[in-house]
Protein backbone atom coordinates (compact mmCIF):
# COMPACT_ATOMS: atom_id res chain seq x y z
CA UNK A 1 0.00 0.00 0.00
CA UNK A 2 2.68 2.09 0.81
CA UNK A 3 4.65 1.80 -2.21
CA UNK A 4 1.53 2.26 -4.30
CA UNK A 5 1.16 5.41 -2.83
CA UNK A 6 4.82 6.45 -3.36
CA UNK A 7 4.41 5.87 -6.94
CA UNK A 8 1.61 7.88 -6.64
CA UNK A 9 2.73 11.18 -5.03
CA UNK A 10 6.11 10.54 -7.43
CA UNK A 11 4.06 10.35 -10.83
CA UNK A 12 1.56 13.58 -9.02
CA UNK A 13 5.22 15.02 -8.84
CA UNK A 14 6.66 14.83 -11.82
CA UNK A 15 3.21 15.84 -13.42
CA UNK A 16 3.67 19.41 -11.34
CA UNK A 17 7.17 19.62 -12.87
CA UNK A 18 6.19 19.03 -16.35
CA UNK A 19 3.35 20.86 -16.04
CA UNK A 20 5.85 24.20 -14.51
CA UNK A 21 7.97 23.46 -17.29
CA UNK A 22 5.44 24.26 -19.85
CA UNK A 23 4.11 27.66 -18.50
CA UNK A 24 7.80 28.79 -17.81
CA UNK A 25 8.52 27.74 -21.68
CA UNK A 26 5.49 29.57 -22.45
CA UNK A 27 6.03 32.47 -20.59
CA UNK A 28 9.91 33.40 -22.90
CA UNK A 29 8.02 32.53 -26.20
CA UNK A 30 7.55 35.87 -27.80
CA UNK A 31 4.10 37.12 -27.94
CA UNK A 32 3.70 37.53 -31.24
CA UNK A 33 3.69 33.75 -31.82
CA UNK A 34 0.75 33.82 -30.44
CA UNK A 35 -1.39 31.40 -32.33
CA UNK A 36 1.17 28.67 -32.27
CA UNK A 37 0.51 28.14 -28.70
CA UNK A 38 -3.42 28.13 -28.17
CA UNK A 39 -4.55 31.91 -28.99
CA UNK A 40 -7.67 32.14 -31.07
CA UNK A 41 -7.90 34.26 -34.39
CA UNK A 42 -10.35 36.53 -32.08
CA UNK A 43 -7.83 37.10 -29.69
CA UNK A 44 -4.85 38.16 -31.71
CA UNK A 45 -7.45 40.35 -33.82
CA UNK A 46 -7.62 42.67 -30.68
CA UNK A 47 -4.19 43.05 -30.05
CA UNK A 48 -2.66 46.58 -27.86
CA UNK A 49 -0.49 47.24 -30.65
CA UNK A 50 -2.17 48.36 -33.69
CA UNK A 51 -0.36 47.83 -37.08
CA UNK A 52 -0.37 51.09 -39.13
CA UNK A 53 -3.31 51.34 -41.64
CA UNK A 54 -2.48 55.11 -42.64
CA UNK A 55 -0.81 53.96 -46.01
CA UNK A 56 -4.58 52.48 -46.83
CA UNK A 57 -6.09 55.93 -46.11
CA UNK A 58 -5.89 57.29 -50.00
CA UNK A 59 -7.39 54.14 -51.58
CA UNK A 60 -9.98 53.76 -49.01
CA UNK A 61 -11.20 57.78 -49.62
CA UNK A 62 -11.20 56.83 -53.18
CA UNK A 63 -13.75 54.11 -52.59
CA UNK A 64 -15.60 56.27 -49.83
CA UNK A 65 -15.88 59.01 -52.60
CA UNK A 66 -18.03 56.96 -55.23
CA UNK A 67 -17.83 52.79 -54.74
CA UNK A 68 -19.17 52.61 -51.16
CA UNK A 69 -20.99 56.28 -50.26
CA UNK A 70 -24.09 54.78 -51.30
CA UNK A 71 -24.61 51.57 -48.86
CA UNK A 72 -24.01 50.92 -45.59
CA UNK A 73 -21.46 48.18 -44.04
CA UNK A 74 -19.66 47.46 -41.45
CA UNK A 75 -15.76 48.13 -40.95
CA UNK A 76 -12.83 46.51 -39.04
CA UNK A 77 -11.51 48.63 -36.23
CA UNK A 78 -7.77 49.06 -36.97
CA UNK A 79 -7.00 47.16 -33.95
CA UNK A 80 -8.19 43.90 -35.76
CA UNK A 81 -5.30 42.82 -37.46
CA UNK A 82 -6.05 39.36 -38.17
CA UNK A 83 -9.43 40.73 -39.72
CA UNK A 84 -7.96 43.27 -41.95
CA UNK A 85 -5.32 40.76 -42.99
CA UNK A 86 -7.54 38.15 -44.11
CA UNK A 87 -9.64 41.25 -46.13
CA UNK A 88 -6.18 41.80 -48.24
CA UNK A 89 -5.81 38.16 -48.59
CA UNK A 90 -9.58 37.84 -49.95
CA UNK A 91 -9.19 40.50 -52.42
CA UNK A 92 -5.48 39.78 -53.85
CA UNK A 93 -5.68 39.42 -57.81
CA UNK A 94 -4.50 36.25 -58.79
CA UNK A 95 -0.89 37.95 -60.06
CA UNK A 96 -0.28 38.38 -56.23
CA UNK A 97 -1.11 42.67 -56.77
CA UNK A 98 -4.06 44.12 -55.34
CA UNK A 99 -6.67 46.53 -57.28
CA UNK A 100 -7.24 49.93 -56.14
CA UNK A 101 -9.76 52.47 -54.53
CA UNK A 102 -10.88 49.81 -52.21
CA UNK A 103 -11.93 50.34 -48.57
CA UNK A 104 -9.50 47.41 -46.85
CA UNK A 105 -11.35 47.79 -43.58
CA UNK A 106 -14.74 47.26 -45.15
CA UNK A 107 -16.52 43.96 -44.04
CA UNK A 108 -17.46 43.19 -47.54
CA UNK A 109 -18.08 40.23 -50.09
CA UNK A 110 -15.06 40.32 -52.72
CA UNK A 111 -17.59 39.95 -55.37
CA UNK A 112 -19.67 42.85 -54.37
CA UNK A 113 -16.19 44.64 -54.28
CA UNK A 114 -15.16 43.89 -57.92
CA UNK A 115 -18.67 45.10 -58.95
CA UNK A 116 -18.42 48.60 -58.04
CA UNK A 117 -15.15 48.40 -59.54
CA UNK A 118 -13.98 49.95 -62.91
CA UNK A 119 -12.07 47.60 -65.15
CA UNK A 120 -8.64 49.80 -64.33
CA UNK A 121 -9.62 49.46 -61.10
CA UNK A 122 -9.84 45.87 -60.80
CA UNK A 123 -6.20 45.36 -61.74
CA UNK A 124 -3.58 45.37 -59.81
CA UNK A 125 -1.46 48.36 -59.50
CA UNK A 126 0.41 50.12 -57.02
CA UNK A 127 -1.36 53.41 -57.88
CA UNK A 128 -2.86 55.13 -54.77
CA UNK A 129 -0.26 53.04 -52.65
CA UNK A 130 -1.96 50.20 -52.83
CA UNK A 131 0.01 46.69 -53.02
CA UNK A 132 3.45 47.61 -51.64
CA UNK A 133 1.06 48.58 -48.32
CA UNK A 134 -0.97 45.39 -48.27
CA UNK A 135 2.70 43.78 -48.65
CA UNK A 136 4.17 45.48 -45.57
CA UNK A 137 0.75 44.90 -43.46
CA UNK A 138 0.70 41.18 -43.98
CA UNK A 139 4.03 40.74 -43.53
CA UNK A 140 3.52 42.32 -39.83
CA UNK A 141 0.98 40.20 -39.31
CA UNK A 142 2.58 37.21 -40.31
CA UNK A 143 5.70 38.58 -37.71
CA UNK A 144 2.75 38.54 -34.95
CA UNK A 145 0.72 35.42 -35.89
CA UNK A 146 3.32 32.86 -37.89
CA UNK A 147 0.37 32.10 -40.02
CA UNK A 148 1.74 30.91 -43.23
CA UNK A 149 -0.93 32.23 -45.13
CA UNK A 150 -0.21 35.85 -44.32
CA UNK A 151 3.95 35.16 -45.29
CA UNK A 152 2.58 33.60 -48.72
CA UNK A 153 0.29 36.38 -49.64
CA UNK A 154 3.12 38.84 -49.06
CA UNK A 155 5.56 36.89 -50.89
CA UNK A 156 3.26 36.64 -53.86
CA UNK A 157 2.60 39.88 -53.61
CA UNK A 158 6.55 40.94 -53.93
CA UNK A 159 6.68 38.38 -56.85
CA UNK A 160 3.83 40.69 -58.30
CA UNK A 161 6.32 44.06 -57.56
CA UNK A 162 9.17 42.26 -59.16
CA UNK A 163 7.77 41.00 -62.32
CA UNK A 164 6.07 44.38 -63.20
CA UNK A 165 9.40 46.39 -63.09
CA UNK A 166 9.83 47.99 -66.24
CA UNK A 167 13.35 47.35 -67.84
CA UNK A 168 13.92 50.92 -67.27
CA UNK A 169 14.03 50.12 -63.91
CA UNK A 170 10.90 52.07 -62.51
CA UNK A 171 7.53 51.47 -62.07
CA UNK A 172 4.08 52.64 -63.70
CA UNK A 173 1.07 53.83 -62.16
CA UNK A 174 -2.19 53.47 -63.70
CA UNK A 175 -2.69 56.57 -65.49
CA UNK A 176 0.52 56.30 -68.03
CA UNK A 177 2.87 53.82 -68.88
CA UNK A 178 6.07 55.45 -67.24
CA UNK A 179 7.75 55.78 -64.21
CA UNK A 180 5.74 56.77 -61.46
CA UNK A 181 7.00 59.37 -58.39
CA UNK A 182 3.28 60.50 -57.98
CA UNK A 183 1.86 59.70 -54.90
CA UNK A 184 4.87 57.84 -53.86
CA UNK A 185 4.77 55.06 -56.16
CA UNK A 186 8.27 54.71 -56.71
CA UNK A 187 9.30 56.00 -53.12
CA UNK A 188 6.88 53.51 -51.91
CA UNK A 189 8.15 50.60 -53.62
CA UNK A 190 11.24 51.29 -52.72
CA UNK A 191 11.36 51.97 -49.38
CA UNK A 192 9.61 48.43 -48.93
CA UNK A 193 12.17 46.84 -50.96
CA UNK A 194 15.02 48.22 -48.44
CA UNK A 195 12.84 47.07 -45.61
CA UNK A 196 13.41 43.61 -47.33
CA UNK A 197 17.19 43.75 -48.54
CA UNK A 198 18.10 45.36 -44.89
CA UNK A 199 16.18 42.29 -43.12
CA UNK A 200 13.83 44.45 -40.85
CA UNK A 201 12.26 42.20 -38.47
CA UNK A 202 8.66 41.47 -40.31
CA UNK A 203 10.83 40.48 -43.35
CA UNK A 204 13.27 37.89 -42.55
CA UNK A 205 11.51 35.61 -43.74
CA UNK A 206 12.59 36.30 -47.26
CA UNK A 207 15.13 33.42 -48.22
CA UNK A 208 18.58 34.80 -49.32
CA UNK A 209 17.88 34.30 -53.11
CA UNK A 210 14.67 36.20 -53.25
CA UNK A 211 16.72 39.00 -51.18
CA UNK A 212 19.44 39.15 -53.56
CA UNK A 213 16.79 39.62 -56.53
CA UNK A 214 15.38 42.46 -54.30
CA UNK A 215 18.29 43.83 -54.02
CA UNK A 216 18.82 43.72 -58.17
CA UNK A 217 15.80 45.38 -58.33
CA UNK A 218 16.24 47.72 -56.06
CA UNK A 219 20.00 48.84 -57.60
CA UNK A 220 17.80 49.44 -60.91
CA UNK A 221 15.12 51.60 -59.00
CA UNK A 222 17.70 54.06 -57.37
CA UNK A 223 19.82 53.99 -60.78
CA UNK A 224 17.03 55.31 -62.64
CA UNK A 225 15.86 57.62 -59.94
CA UNK A 226 18.91 59.52 -59.98
CA UNK A 227 19.08 59.50 -63.91
CA UNK A 228 15.87 60.99 -63.60
CA UNK A 229 16.48 64.16 -61.94
CA UNK A 230 15.79 67.29 -64.08
CA UNK A 231 18.82 69.19 -65.03
CA UNK A 232 18.32 73.02 -66.00
CA UNK A 233 21.08 75.15 -67.28
CA UNK A 234 23.53 72.23 -66.01
CA UNK A 235 21.49 72.35 -62.51
CA UNK A 236 20.28 69.58 -60.86
CA UNK A 237 16.89 70.08 -59.29
CA UNK A 238 14.21 68.04 -58.65
CA UNK A 239 11.48 65.37 -60.33
CA UNK A 240 8.75 65.01 -62.45
CA UNK A 241 5.31 63.08 -61.35
CA UNK A 242 6.01 60.97 -64.25
CA UNK A 243 9.20 60.31 -66.33
CA UNK A 244 9.48 58.52 -69.84
CA UNK A 245 10.95 54.85 -69.89
CA UNK A 246 13.18 55.57 -72.37
CA UNK A 247 13.98 59.07 -72.89
CA UNK A 248 13.78 59.59 -69.07
CA UNK A 249 12.36 63.44 -69.44
CA UNK A 250 9.14 64.53 -67.78
CA UNK A 251 5.94 63.87 -69.47
CA UNK A 252 2.49 64.56 -68.81
CA UNK A 253 -0.39 61.92 -67.03
CA UNK A 254 -3.91 63.23 -66.22
CA UNK A 255 -4.92 66.41 -68.03
CA UNK A 256 -3.98 68.71 -65.46
CA UNK A 257 -0.75 66.92 -64.63
CA UNK A 258 2.09 68.58 -66.79
CA UNK A 259 5.09 68.19 -67.18
CA UNK A 260 7.00 70.03 -64.38
CA UNK A 261 9.34 69.58 -61.13
CA UNK A 262 7.07 69.10 -58.60
CA UNK A 263 8.08 69.99 -55.18
CA UNK A 264 5.70 66.77 -53.71
CA UNK A 265 7.21 63.68 -55.52
CA UNK A 266 10.94 65.58 -54.78
CA UNK A 267 10.08 65.51 -51.22
CA UNK A 268 9.10 61.93 -51.05
CA UNK A 269 12.56 61.00 -53.36
CA UNK A 270 15.04 63.33 -50.63
CA UNK A 271 13.22 60.94 -48.12
CA UNK A 272 13.84 58.02 -49.59
CA UNK A 273 17.80 58.80 -50.87
CA UNK A 274 18.08 60.06 -47.65
CA UNK A 275 17.77 56.20 -45.93
CA UNK A 276 20.55 54.62 -48.03
CA UNK A 277 23.55 54.13 -46.13
CA UNK A 278 27.28 54.68 -47.07
CA UNK A 279 25.73 56.81 -50.17
CA UNK A 280 27.77 57.06 -53.51
CA UNK A 281 28.50 60.39 -54.62
CA UNK A 282 26.01 60.03 -57.04
CA UNK A 283 23.18 59.93 -54.70
CA UNK A 284 24.95 62.40 -51.95
CA UNK A 285 25.08 65.11 -55.29
CA UNK A 286 21.66 64.00 -56.04
CA UNK A 287 20.12 64.87 -52.13
CA UNK A 288 22.11 68.04 -52.24
CA UNK A 289 20.83 69.65 -55.47
CA UNK A 290 17.17 69.01 -54.81
CA UNK A 291 17.15 69.98 -51.24
CA UNK A 292 18.79 73.28 -52.08
CA UNK A 293 16.12 73.26 -55.30
CA UNK A 294 12.99 73.08 -52.71
CA UNK A 295 15.46 75.82 -50.64
CA UNK A 296 14.79 78.18 -53.93
CA UNK A 297 11.28 77.38 -54.26
CA UNK A 298 9.73 77.97 -51.25
CA UNK A 299 6.62 80.58 -51.16
CA UNK A 300 6.51 82.48 -48.26
CA UNK A 301 3.40 84.87 -47.54
CA UNK A 302 1.21 82.50 -48.28
CA UNK A 303 -1.77 80.66 -45.94
CA UNK A 304 -4.35 78.34 -46.93
CA UNK A 305 -7.77 78.59 -45.73
CA UNK A 306 -10.65 75.99 -45.67
CA UNK A 307 -13.98 77.58 -46.77
CA UNK A 308 -17.00 75.28 -46.43
CA UNK A 309 -19.02 74.55 -48.92
CA UNK A 310 -22.72 75.81 -48.50
CA UNK A 311 -24.28 72.95 -51.00
CA UNK A 312 -22.33 70.09 -52.10
CA UNK A 313 -24.93 69.13 -54.03
CA UNK A 314 -23.56 70.09 -57.33
CA UNK A 315 -20.03 68.01 -56.46
CA UNK A 316 -19.75 64.21 -57.38
CA UNK A 317 -17.83 63.77 -54.27
CA UNK A 318 -19.89 63.94 -51.33
CA UNK A 319 -17.31 63.77 -48.88
CA UNK A 320 -15.73 66.74 -50.14
CA UNK A 321 -16.96 70.27 -47.79
CA UNK A 322 -15.03 72.41 -48.49
CA UNK A 323 -12.48 74.43 -50.66
CA UNK A 324 -8.87 75.36 -49.95
CA UNK A 325 -7.80 79.16 -50.85
CA UNK A 326 -4.56 80.89 -50.28
CA UNK A 327 -4.73 84.31 -48.63
CA UNK A 328 -2.13 86.48 -47.87
CA UNK A 329 -0.38 85.94 -44.12
CA UNK A 330 3.10 87.38 -44.08
CA UNK A 331 3.80 85.46 -41.15
CA UNK A 332 2.66 82.46 -42.80
CA UNK A 333 5.42 79.40 -42.50
CA UNK A 334 7.15 78.92 -45.98
CA UNK A 335 4.44 76.68 -48.43
CA UNK A 336 5.38 75.09 -51.68
CA UNK A 337 3.34 74.55 -54.85
CA UNK A 338 2.83 71.20 -56.63
CA UNK A 339 3.75 71.90 -59.93
CA UNK A 340 6.83 74.49 -61.06
CA UNK A 341 8.11 75.35 -64.78
CA UNK A 342 10.70 73.36 -65.25
CA UNK A 343 12.55 76.23 -67.16
CA UNK A 344 11.31 79.49 -64.87
CA UNK A 345 10.46 77.46 -61.85
CA UNK A 346 7.60 79.46 -61.53
CA UNK A 347 4.84 77.84 -59.88
CA UNK A 348 1.89 76.79 -61.38
CA UNK A 349 -1.66 74.95 -61.55
CA UNK A 350 -4.15 73.42 -64.36
CA UNK A 351 -7.32 72.56 -64.43
CA UNK A 352 -9.07 69.67 -66.61
CA UNK A 353 -8.70 70.90 -69.60
CA UNK A 354 -5.08 71.39 -69.58
CA UNK A 355 -4.77 74.73 -69.67
CA UNK A 356 -1.64 76.29 -67.02
CA UNK A 357 -2.94 78.78 -64.59
CA UNK A 358 -0.42 81.11 -62.47
CA UNK A 359 -2.98 81.22 -59.53
CA UNK A 360 -5.22 78.87 -57.65
CA UNK A 361 -7.72 81.62 -57.67
CA UNK A 362 -8.04 80.38 -61.42
CA UNK A 363 -8.61 76.69 -60.89
CA UNK A 364 -12.26 75.58 -60.87
CA UNK A 365 -14.05 74.54 -58.02
CA UNK A 366 -13.89 71.06 -58.23
CA UNK A 367 -10.41 70.53 -58.88
CA UNK A 368 -9.18 73.24 -55.92
CA UNK A 369 -11.17 70.87 -53.68
CA UNK A 370 -9.64 67.93 -55.02
CA UNK A 371 -6.31 68.22 -55.21
CA UNK A 372 -3.80 69.01 -53.37
CA UNK A 373 -2.23 71.94 -55.17
CA UNK A 374 0.30 73.35 -52.30
CA UNK A 375 1.81 71.74 -49.02
CA UNK A 376 3.99 71.72 -46.67
CA UNK A 377 5.70 68.64 -47.65
CA UNK A 378 9.56 69.80 -47.53
CA UNK A 379 9.49 70.91 -44.36
CA UNK A 380 10.71 67.88 -41.67
CA UNK A 381 13.32 67.43 -44.59
CA UNK A 382 14.60 70.99 -44.13
CA UNK A 383 14.14 71.29 -40.59
CA UNK A 384 15.05 67.61 -39.10
CA UNK A 385 15.78 65.08 -41.92
CA UNK A 386 18.53 66.67 -43.97
CA UNK A 387 20.24 68.46 -41.11
CA UNK A 388 20.52 65.21 -39.14
CA UNK A 389 21.91 63.40 -42.67
CA UNK A 390 24.63 65.62 -42.66
CA UNK A 391 25.46 65.56 -39.13
CA UNK A 392 25.29 61.72 -38.88
CA UNK A 393 27.36 61.98 -42.44
CA UNK A 394 29.82 64.48 -41.24
CA UNK A 395 30.70 62.13 -37.92
CA UNK A 396 31.07 58.81 -40.37
CA UNK A 397 33.59 61.26 -42.86
CA UNK A 398 35.45 61.94 -39.51
CA UNK A 399 36.03 58.60 -38.22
Amino acid sequence: MIDILHLALTGLSNLMKLILFAITAISIIPHNRGLLFGQTSSQLNNGPDVIDVSKFDDSIRHWMNEPGRRFPYQRFDRSQFVGIADNLLRLQNLDGGWPKNVDWLGKLDRDLVFSKLTDLEKSSTCDNRNTYSQIEYLAKVYARTGMEKYRNGAGKGIEFLLASQNASGGWRGADVDAITFNDDLMTGIMNLLMDIVKREEHFTWVSGTDRMRVRSALDQAVSVTLKCQIVVDGRKTGWCQQHDHRSLKPIRARSYELPSITAMETSGVIEFLLRLENPEPAVVTAIQAAVDWLKRSEIPGIRLKRLEIDSIQELSEAFKRYEVVGVSDQNAPPIWARYYEIESNRPFFCNRDGIKVYSLAEVGRERRIGYQWYGYWPQSILKEKYPQWLKSRTAKLRE
